[in-house]
């Protein structure tokens, strides 16, 4: 009768580990989804960060666009779109971990109006 116990454990523990290598590309794909978007929300924060650097910039007289542009990230730089009208608008492409994924653009926009400096 002893012989058949530390089979039978085995056997579990053989199962455990089966269902682990299973469980393996599941919480791979999870990491990867958790990643993707913490990496989403970098961009908009970014793109957020360069819309009010332009905006400064614009309410000091300098030049939106070229102040937007340097304050993101050289890896945001590149497909950025900033518009300087009625505000500044930066658009920014999400960098993808998986090449196959569509890409999706995120965009903020700020405007200092009068007295938007801070003085008011």
């Amino acid at each position: 009768m002893s012989d058949r116990q530390p089979a039978a454990r085995s056997g579990s523990g053989a199962q455990a580990s089966v269902e682990l290598l299973a469980a393996l590309p599941l919480l791979a794909i999870a990491l990867l989804v958790a990643a993707q978007i913490g990496i989403a929300g970098y961009a908009l924060w970014s793109a957020g960060h360069a819309a009010r650097a332009g905006a400064r910039s614009a309410h000091v007289g300098g030049r939106p666009p070229a102040a937007a542009r340097r304050a993101l990230p050289p890896l945001l730089r590149r497909n950025a779109r900033v518009r300087a009208e009625d505000g500044v608008r930066v658009r920014v492409d999400v960098p993808r971990l998986i090449p196959w994924l569509p890409p999706v653009p995120v965009e903020a926009h700020t405007a200092l109006g009068p007295g938007g400096g801070g003085d008011g």
